[in-house]
């Protein structure tokens, strides 16, 4: 089961044993600047995942008063964009990464490597190969039975040299040759069973256009790209640990600075997806409405969606740092959220789904005014006036015709506080053609301490005063996938089978009016209902639309069972 908040069993926040690897390293070596980076692929948009790294990294280069890079592995010419480049700079520096100068691109370094894949050449530990794809696959092993040597292998130096150079001079058609380490094909660990260097890519490049024709492979750039920027610390998900090996024989080899690298578990988030290729996917099919869709972990997602980086700060500070994989529960997440919003989102009043009230004893041209906190805890928030008048919308929600005993909202016959204003008690009902509720007609007493039939009255609601409430749309989220463990699919079936068909609704809703000049990523409380966002897209003055961040820790969901 995954994590949640009140599991007493989930580790707190303590020294965590990347800390302690660095708190050794530098009890041995007093002098050693902390020195991280953030390495990604501009292959996509980035996910609440990368913000856990993006955290962990240029968190511990603050701790140590060290230094933090931010680095693109931009290897793969046929995936990458100056699009991804944009946002991925964007996401990094709202979530409060700062590399000062330190911008780099591992395409940057593609002239150094080049040189250094020449001497590992001319070292007798790297080859060109012939094979194809599928031949190398075949010729690699399996993780019980050991691969078998490349017919190509056995090349001399001169014969390797002239051939890496003329792959690079593009004689070659993709795919056709490649040059490998050599390495041991009888391994236990198939990383090391001759891995490719460079491919044959006849690609246009982002950064350098057409000056190659090969291109280096993640696992070959990567380590040296760390040690070229004089990186002490390369922290990286557990996946990366079988390739650990191969990180430090190239370094080894080539006899550079030797970074350390260090795995810690991904983050696993319960009703989702942290797959890019899957995002990717979600995207390209249209199952969602771009990266930037409220419903999406992506950063951009999540930011649309009215999420702050305080809050992403905090949610990854409290899940910490582990060696051994395993699923958070998103209510850890939204916790986060609610927590920061309650302090910085002012109060406001909207109706989702409104049912109109007429409270005749109020003269049709009388109106009064209404004074509210636009925080209850904090008065440096100011108040603000909201206007009431004879016909107000309540939550249709908040009306039962046959209400249980506990039903401490409007009913036949029964009194509720209407928020700020006074007490309202429900004389008549009047319904459709179908029978159901379209108007109540209630009496309305402003004093707010009055009580009703001797008894005082508990629940209290809110409303819009009917006459100067203005629409806005109100985009309702929900889980993007309906299960816990998305990737567990039905037999035969995928991922996209359990995409939840509730995961959003819109709804025309009646809020104040001083919402009408909202601005773009501006959050609110909307009391009793959540927090949401005026949305950073669509939104136009006087056309408000809202998302909505999170429910109240109290839904009414909860609510209706009580």
């Amino acid at each position: 089961m995954p994590a949640s908040p009140s599991d007493e069993s989930t580790p707190r926040t303590s020294r965590n044993f990347i800390q302690q690897i660095i708190d050794a390293d530098r009890a041995r070596n007093p002098d050693t600047v902390v020195h991280t980076r953030f390495p990604p692929e501009p292959n996509g948009y980035l996910h609440i995942g990368h913000a856990k790294s993006i955290c962990l990294n240029f968190g511990l280069s603050q701790e140590y008063n060290g230094k933090f890079n931010l680095r693109f592995d931009d290897t793969n010419p046929t995936k990458e964009e100056q699009e991804y480049v944009d946002s991925i700079i964007d996401d990094v520096r709202w979530l409060g990464g700062e590399w000062e100068d330190r911008l780099f691109f591992a395409s940057d370094y593609f002239d150094q490597l080049y040189e250094w894949a020449v001497q590992l050449v001319k070292a007798g530990k790297a080859y060109v190969c012939d094979l194809n794809a599928e031949e190398m696959r075949e010729y690699r092993g399996t993780l019980t039975e050991p691969g078998k040597n490349s017919p190509y292998r056995e090349r001399t130096v001169e014969e390797n040299l002239d051939l890496f150079q003329r792959m690079k001079a593009g004689e070659f058609e993709d795919g056709s040759r490649t040059l490998r380490a050599k390495i041991d094909m009888a391994s236990p660990n198939l990383n090391l069973r001759d891995p490719v260097m460079y491919r044959v890519k006849h690609a246009h490049h982002h950064r350098t256009g057409d000056k190659w024709c090969i291109y280096p492979s993640y696992d070959y750039t990567h380590g040296q790209s760390d040690s070229i920027e004089g990186i002490t610390h390369s922290i990286c998900t557990l996946e990366f640990e079988n390739h650990r090996p191969l990180y430090d024989w190239f370094l080894e080899k080539l006899d550079v600075h030797r970074p350390r690298q260090i795995e810690f578990a991904r983050l696993n988030l319960s009703y989702a997806v942290m797959s890019k290729r899957k995002l990717l996917q979600l995207v390209q099919e249209k199952h969602v409405a771009g990266w930037d869709d409220p419903r999406m972990l992506t950063i951009r997602g999540l930011r649309r969606r009215g999420y702050t980086p305080e809050a992403m700060r905090a949610f990854c500070e409290r899940i910490g740092v582990a060696k051994f994989n395993s699923t958070i529960d998103m209510a850890w997440l939204e916790d986060a959220i609610r927590e920061d919003l309650n302090e910085r989102a002012p109060r406001r009043m909207a109706v989702l789904r409104p049912l109109r009230v007429v409270l005749t004893n109020v003269q049709p041209s009388s109106s009064h005014t209404c004074h509210l906190a636009n925080h209850p805890q904090k008065p440096d928030f100011g108040t603000r006036d909201v206007t009431m008048s004879r016909e107000i919308f309540i939550e249709a929600d908040d009306f039962m015709e046959d209400a249980p005993k506990k039903f401490f909202r409007l009913k036949p016959g029964g009194a509720v506080r209407l928020r700020g204003a006074g007490i309202a008690v429900c004389d008549e009902v009047v319904k459709d053609a179908d029978g159901n509720a379209v108007e109540l007609k209630c009496s309305f007493n402003p004093d707010t301490t009055a009580t009703h039939d001797g008894k005082k009255v508990k629940g209290t609601i809110h409303w819009v005063d009917a006459g100067e409430a203005i629409e806005a749309q109100v985009r309702l989220y929900d889980h993007l996938f309906a299960v816990e463990s998305p990737d567990d699919a039905p037999e035969g079936g995928t991922f996209l089978d359990n995409l939840n068909p509730n995961s959003l609704e819109i709804v025309t809703a009646k809020v104040e009016p001083a919402l009408a000049e909202a601005s773009a990523g501006e959050s609110f409380q909307f009391e009793r209902l959540g927090y949401f966002v005026v949305d950073s897209v669509d939104s136009l003055p006087n056309k408000p639309v809202f998302n909505r961040t999170v429910t109240l820790r109290d839904t009414w969901g909860k609510a209706k069972n009580k």
